[in-house]
C-alpha cells in the first residue's frame, strides 16, 4: 500500500531528526527533556519543546499511516476498560485488540455505562470498517447491553478469564502514565494514546515467537515501513 509522506515545509530542522525524535518518543517511556538530551549526546541541539510540537503535529498522522498499513485484522475482538486517573479525577480508557494483539482503537471516557460501551463500539466499527465474528469482553453488564444494540448478529463470550489479550494491552499505557505522571485532559490522553497505539505497536512485534536472526529480520523491515512512511531515508547522524 502507497503511503505519501506529510509535508515539512517551514520546519528548519531535516527530516530524519523529525521522525528520530517522534520514535523516540513514542517508542520509549521518555520525556520531551529526556528525549532532547540522547539528541544532544548525537549532536542535535532542539530543545524539548521544539520536540513536543513535533510529536503533536506528526504522532497522530504517523500512527494513521502505519494502521493503513497493517495487515488484515483477526475476526475475534478483545474489549476492556481500565480507569486513568486525569488531572486527579477517574476516567476509564477503552481498548479493543484483535487475537494477535493489534490494538484495533482506544477512546477516553468519562463513564463504563451503557451508553459509553455504545458509543465506544459504534466508534470501533466506523474505525476498522469492519465487523467481528467474536466480541470477548469482561462481565461488566454495560458491554452485553450496547453489544446488543449496536452488533447483535456477532457473538458475543463475556468472561474474565477469557479475555487476558485486552487486559494484558493496557501495560505499555500503564507504563507511560506512570513515566508521565499521569495525563493532564481528556483530550491530551486521547491524543496521546491514538498516536501511542499506532506507533508503539508497530516495534512491537511477538519477539518470543522468533528466533534473534528473525526479530532482526522483522525489525529491518519495520524501520523500513517507518522511514517510508515518514519520508526519511534512514537515522539521523551525530552532528
Amino acid at each position: 500500500m502507497s503511503s505519501v509522506p506529510p509535508s515539512y515545509q517551514g520546519h528548519r530542522y531535516p527530516v530524519e531528526v523529525i521522525s528520530h525524535c517522534v520514535w523516540l518518543y513514542f517508542r520509549f517511556p521518555l520525556s520531551f527533556r529526556e528525549v532532547e538530551e540522547l539528541m544532544l549526546e548525537r549532536g542535535v541541539l532542539v530543545s524539548y519543546e521544539t520536540i513536543r510540537r513535533w510529536c503533536a503535529k506528526f504522532g497522530q498522522v504517523h500512527a494513521g499511516a502505519l494502521r493503513r498499513r497493517r495487515p488484515r485484522l483477526g475476526d475475534k475482538w478483545h474489549l476492556d476498560e481500565v480507569f486513568v486517573k486525569i488531572n486527579g479525577e477517574r476516567k476509564y480508557l477503552w481498548r479493543a485488540v484483535d487475537q494477535d494483539g493489534t490494538v484495533l482503537d482506544i477512546l477516553v471516557q468519562n463513564r463504563r455505562d451503557k451508553a459509553a460501551a455504545r458509543r465506544f463500539f459504534r466508534k470501533l466499527l466506523k474505525q476498522t470498517g469492519a465487523v467481528p465474528r467474536v466480541i470477548v469482553t469482561d462481565k461488566l453488564r454495560s458491554c452485553g447491553a450496547a453489544h446488543r444494540e449496536v452488533m447483535p448478529s456477532v457473538e458475543h463470550r463475556s468472561h474474565k478469564g477469557l479475555n487476558n489479550r485486552a487486559e494484558n494491552s493496557h501495560q505499555p499505557t500503564r507504563q507511560r502514565e506512570r513515566a508521565m505522571k499521569g495525563f493532564r485532559s481528556v483530550g491530551g490522553a486521547q491524543r496521546f494514546l491514538a498516536a501511542f497505539s499506532g506507533i508503539s505497536p508497530h516495534f512491537r512485534p511477538r519477539r518470543h515467537l522468533m528466533t534473534a536472526p528473525e526479530y532482526r529480520t522483522e525489525m529491518s523491515t519495520r524501520f523500513a515501513v517507518w522511514d517510508q512512511i515518514t519520508g526519511a531515508v534512514g537515522r539521523p547522524a551525530a552532528a
